[in-house]
């Protein structure tokens, strides 16, 4: 028979009592205060230097408090006890020792380390009733959803540290598109039980599952009270890790994977620091996202690698009037040394920006057959504004649609059906500019290689706000079409060899202030091509092209175009 150690908070108090309370400096060395110096040097916009947690220099066993590793043992209970218990002495680290440590929700305390040794999984309970009713966020607004696997809310001095690996169960949560699997795989799926919808093209967990977003709608609408939302809380799917207004946060070496939504997702957060993570999703996982920075202020990520089902790092601000009310922008962002394998977007701003992003550097990245390389996407009634974002020194392969983004049409489904040129369909109308019209202005991007791709940049500004102040230099991309550029305004292209297999290398519709410099022709047949009687000022320096590859179409005027040898 096994005997169990176990401590009550009482004597593990009385245990510590001896033990010296003074904070070490042990957390901040190891997260390398040489490397934060390197990856912050040289910004273009001033930022205090980023305050790291403070943890006390001691630690507990979830083992000592009658935590069992072998996958089948619910350990909600230890957790929560070990946490308390060195909550009470003022924090330290709960270490997560080998073996597989089956839990409901951690709620994490001031001043904890959440720490896993290296081959310790957090497998969190597939069963939804472990996951309390909660009114929360998603998508931008206000929400009630269940909680998340990992969560904190106005928190100081909290990290997650390790080698270890969490897994969010989300495969018990997610619906799954038919689309994204294969017939065995489809097949497969159905008969492990679940409902597929009357289209015959969703597989759902539960016949509650499939009806929780129809439910949800009547609900909100009416206001109602926390616990009319159970008959749609298996719909109701949370974010792996939600933290919460915390301050001084550092995540550090542990993998996060399967979470029921979105991976990683801090809300108005700040002094935050996030590497040597992995995020990992199905590539088919629903809202799969890797890291969506909500709302933070002063955040590093750095040498993190994301392999996802949605957008795979992503900043947000908050949506439509919600956001604005809210009105904290994501600022002073700095993400840099990252990999991306399989996501939406490699970095992505949006589409709930309405708080506004603004000081962002991007720099040293790389994006493995991501669906969108760079990717800003908003849409009408969003408000907000997208500015000072600084982005250099990426690398892109095998990207299916656009290297380079900018989507002030975003119709909020996947990349890959977007992709069909300009949004012919959508009306080119000009609306009022009011408060819910977005903006994108001041957006610097440099030294950018990327070899395959469908469309090798799209800047589609709206015809009442156009997209301004967008700087492209030194940018190598071979791609199936070339770059098109529609209601842009102070665009400027410095040093372009943009290589399409068909069509012009650049497109200008209803543009004006476009500047064009030491960029090449190439091989195709046309260099420019004008298109809109809007198109104006547009100037051509320093460039190698024929003059018979210059085209007008759709009233666009010869006058439109300046060349400067």
């Amino acid at each position: 028979m096994r005997i169990l150690r176990t401590i009550t908070i009482t004597s593990f108090l009385i245990l510590l009592s001896a033990q010296a309370v003074v904070p070490s400096n042990e957390l901040a060395a190891r997260a390398g205060e040489d490397e934060l110096t390197r990856v912050t040097a040289n910004l273009p916009f001033t930022m205090k230097r980023v305050e790291l947690p403070k943890i006390p220099d001691r630690s507990v066993r979830v083992s000592d408090f009658g935590a069992v590793g072998d996958g089948s043992h619910l350990n909600t209970s230890a957790f929560a006890a070990a946490i308390e218990a060195c909550a009470k002495a003022d924090g330290g680290r709960v270490v997560v020792p080998q073996g597989i440590w089956l839990t409901g929700p951690i709620q994490l305390k001031n001043g904890i380390d959440l720490h896993l040794e290296r081959g310790a999984v957090i497998q969190f309970s597939r069963s939804i009733n472990d996951y309390q009713l909660i009114r929360t966020t998603w998508e931008g607004s206000a929400a009630v959803r269940r909680m998340s696997p990992i969560n904190g809310v106005g928190l100081e001095n909290i990290s997650i540290t390790g080698n270890g690996v969490i897994d969010g169960a989300g495969d018990a949560w997610r619906m799954v598109k038919k689309s994204k699997l294969t017939e065995n795989e489809w097949k497969k799926l159905v008969a492990s039980g679940g409902i597929v919808d009357k289209a015959g093209d969703t597989w759902w967990p539960s016949v509650d599952a499939m009806n929780g977003a129809a439910l949800v709608r009547t609900l909100d609408q009416r206001s109602a009270p926390l616990a009319d939302y159970a008959g749609a809380a298996e719909y109701l799917r949370p974010v792996l890790v939600s933290l919460v207004e915390c301050r001084r946060v550092m995540l550090d070496g542990p993998t996060f994977q399967n979470s029921p939504a979105w991976n990683i997702h801090p809300v108005l957060c700040e002094d935050l620091v996030i590497r040597n993570v992995i995020a990992l999703n199905a590539w088919y996982a629903q809202n799969g996202d890797g890291l969506d920075l909500d709302s933070c202020r002063r955040a590093i990520v750095y040498n993190c690698r994301f392999d996802v089902g949605d957008d795979a790092i992503c900043l947000k601000s908050g949506r439509d009037e919600y956001g604005r009310k809210r009105g904290r922008p994501c600022e002073e962002i700095v993400i840099c040394d990252c990999i991306v394998y399989h996501g939406h977007g490699g970095f992505t701003v949006g589409s709930e920006m309405s708080g506004g992003v603004k000081n962002v550097v991007v720099r040293g990245c790389t994006f493995l057959g991501t669906d969108l390389g760079l990717r800003f996407k908003t849409t009408r009634g969003r408000g907000g504004v997208v500015e000072k974002i600084w982005i250099s020194d990426i690398v892109m392969k095998d990207i299916p649609t656009d290297a380079i983004g900018f989507n002030m049409f975003y119709s909020g489904g996947s990349p890959i059906p977007e992709n069909a040129g300009p949004s012919e369909s959508a009306s080119r109308a000009s609306m009022p500019v009011n408060e819910g019209t977005p903006r994108f202005e001041n957006i610097y991007l440099r030294n950018i290689v990327c070899r395959g791709a469908q469309r090798a940049v799209q800047i589609e500004g709206l015809p009442e706000m156009p997209i301004r102040g967008i700087e492209l230099e030194n940018i190598q991309i071979s791609a199936r079409t070339g770059l098109v550029c529609l209601d842009g305004e102070r665009i400027r292209l410095n040093n372009l060899q943009i290589t399409p297999t068909v069509g012009p290398v650049i497109s200008v519709i209803d543009s004006r202030e476009v500047t064009i410099s030491r960029s090449k022709q190439g091989s195709s047949a046309v260099f420019l091509k004008v298109e809109g009687e809007k198109s104006e000022s547009i100037r051509i320096e320093a460039s190698a092209f024929t003059k018979k590859s210059v085209q007008f179409d759709r009233g666009a005027r010869k006058s439109a175009v300046n060349v400067v040898d």
